[in-house]
């Protein structure tokens, strides 16, 4: 069985996309998604390990990848794996700036160095992937990219520095669409919020609590899936999306949407995930509960 996706097959014929942070979570679902509609994948990330598996992973389900180990807060390393998949593939149809990371903390505590090492993660270096991609390959043949940020709106208690860090990324993605549509590229954002992914299994015990708590509070009254974010970001990178520019799509539940002062949720019926990713596997931490 393989990827389950609901857009047609051969979409990406004969197209080269980026993806970071392609050796889990959502990137590792988008990447099988987009190879699974013909796409040919340059998965970006730091450990070569995760990065191996998932092109296995595609190989096996008859998909093509290269795998590229490089750190993307580093402009030399980015520049290196822009180089190499022109060099190698002739073209770059698509970028997708999944790579990123933070950690729990409020904001009195983060120190100077902290701030600006979740900053340099979740926008700097998409940033430079944006620029450079731009610069040498999409300002001659257009393109589309998309920006991972997060569930950011009205503030991100204990998360400042990367909803700092994020909402800087929602701005650039706004001014790139501007400056960069005579050149035919497309710049648009997905945010996610609680979607079930190996990250979850990645912080400490009192953010893994928090974790635990967030389907009650939202609307839907559960956790995404990755394919669900995987669908959203397919979406803007397809043909569908051509007058799509400067936007972002929530995929959230809806969470920003209640208000607990005046509102009170019901269990939500009616509501079925999706669940297109065949080789989904559930975080730990929704197995056990730690």
């Amino acid at each position: 069985m393989g990827y389950r996706s609901i857009y047609r097959a051969g979409l990406f014929d004969g197209q080269t996309i980026i993806v970071t942070g392609g050796g889990s979570g959502i990137g590792r679902c988008t990447a099988h998604e987009l190879a699974s509609l013909g796409a040919h994948l340059a998965l970006v990330g730091r450990k070569i390990e995760k990065l191996q598996a998932v092109q296995a992973e595609i190989a096996e389900d008859g998909g093509s990848a290269s795998l590229h180990v490089a750190d993307i807060r580093e402009e030399a390393q980015v520049i290196e794996v822009i180089e190499t998949v022109l060099r190698e593939r002739g073209r770059i149809d698509a970028l997708v700036n999944n790579a990123g990371g933070q950690y729990r903390a409020p904001m009195k505590t983060i120190s100077t160095k902290g701030f600006e090492a979740v900053v340099r993660s979740n926008l700097t270096g998409g940033f430079i992937f944006m620029r450079e991609v731009f610069n040498r390959c999409m300002e001659q043949h257009g393109g589309a990219i998309v920006n991972v940020i997060a569930d950011i709106w009205h503030g991100w208690p204990d998360y400042a520095h990367s909803g700092a860090a994020r909402g800087g990324m929602l701005t650039l993605t706004e001014t790139a669409a501007c400056e960069w549509a005579a050149s035919g590229v497309r710049v648009n954002c997905v945010a996610p919020s609680g979607i079930a992914s190996s990250g979850f299994d990645t912080y400490t015990p009192e953010a893994k609590a928090k974790i635990l708590e967030f389907p009650p509070q939202v609307p839907l009254q559960r956790y995404g899936t990755e394919a669900e974010i995987g669908s959203a970001i397919v979406y803007l990178l397809s043909p569908a999306a051509a007058y799509v520019t400067g936007s972002c799509v929530r995929v959230d539940g809806g969470a920003p949407n209640h208000r607990p002062t005046t509102w009170k949720l019901q269990p939500s019926r009616n509501n079925v995930p999706y669940e297109g990713f065949h080789r989904a596997v559930q975080p730990d931490l929704l197995k056990h509960g730690r």
